[in-house]
């Protein structure tokens, strides 16, 4: 057993900020004010909390913020349109519709009615496919490229570092496997979830494992190979009545038991999670720059 580094997500998080921040000045001295509209349909209180701490980060960086909350019985025409005024609306650069919405919304249809310029969550179809081609003008999922900041900032290598993703979503799963097998950091990667055969042992080989399954505490002590690196992803509320909320925040990974055997890991809350907010900015600025050359282009 080793004394692992826990990676603080919140000082990478606060560094990345502090990028921001400096971008940002730079645009508004050119008369640019980075904008993001944040679209919340019902009172969803997770979400709510999310969407809030979006607005409170733009407030703080000088963007333009605009939170538009919806009533739950919001129809899809309804958002829909709210949608395609914000494509329209030149001092808004990037557009987030907070998922999940009320089930009767189609999410699908919501992601691709989003100006994939504008799509800071990196969810349309056509920013998966500039994922896929490496194409740096599209914008990478934020949870994902917040894990990848983390291995960067902390000098994990990747190349040639065999590396598993447990999960397969295309909010971070399915992106963040792209990432990790990309010409730049070069791993070798499995992807696997809750049905693979003889996950443990999946992710026993790994150099690098990604959890992101959504399943409390799902990843066990035996299923890390020594000295391997554990990027958490998992955020789920656990029943706990001696806490004042009743619940408690655990990640995908067994923290406790985990730890010690390996060489790093992010604790749940207060390692990946902070990305989330930060890498959205980084995703809003990088809209902001491109919508802004794309309109004086010749």
């Amino acid at each position: 057993m080793t004394t692992p580094h826990i990676i603080d997500g919140k000082s990478v998080a606060a560094a990345v900020i502090e990028e921001c921040r400096a971008e940002t000045a730079a645009l508004l001295a050119q008369g640019i004010q980075p904008g993001l509209a944040v679209v919340l349909v019902g009172s969803d209180p997770a979400s709510q909390v999310y969407v809030g701490s979006k607005a409170r980060t733009c407030l703080d960086l000088g963007f333009h913020s605009l939170k538009i909350e919806l009533p739950a019985e919001t129809n899809q025409e309804q958002l829909l349109q709210v949608v395609r005024d914000l494509n329209a609306d030149p001092a808004i650069h990037g557009i987030l519709v907070q998922s999940p919405p009320p089930p009767h919304i189609d999410e699908e249809a919501v992601i691709r009615a989003i100006d994939p310029r504008k799509d800071v969550d990196g969810f349309h179809p056509e920013n998966v496919a500039k994922l896929v081609l490496e194409d740096p003008t599209g914008f990478v999922p934020c949870t994902p490229a917040g894990c990848m900041k983390l291995l960067e900032v902390c000098g994990i290598p990747t190349a040639g570092a065999e590396a598993v993703v447990i999960g397969r979503s295309m909010i971070v799963g399915k992106p963040m496997a792209l990432l990790l097998v990309s010409k730049v950091s070069n791993a070798t990667v499995t992807i696997a979830h809750s049905r693979s055969k003889d996950l443990p042992g999946i992710c026993r080989r790994a150099d690098i494992l990604i959890a992101a399954v959504g399943r409390p505490e799902m990843v066990k002590a035996d299923w890390i190979k020594p000295g391997a690196v554990v990027i958490d992803v998992g955020i789920n509320r656990v029943p706990d009545a001696s806490r004042k909320s009743g619940f408690r925040l655990t990640g995908d990974v067994a923290f406790t038991e985990v730890a010690p055997h390996c060489a790093a890991i992010t604790p749940v809350p207060g390692g990946v999670g902070p990305m989330t907010i930060a890498m959205l900015m980084k995703n809003t600025l990088q809209a902001a720059r491109q919508l802004s050359a794309a309109s004086i282009a010749p």
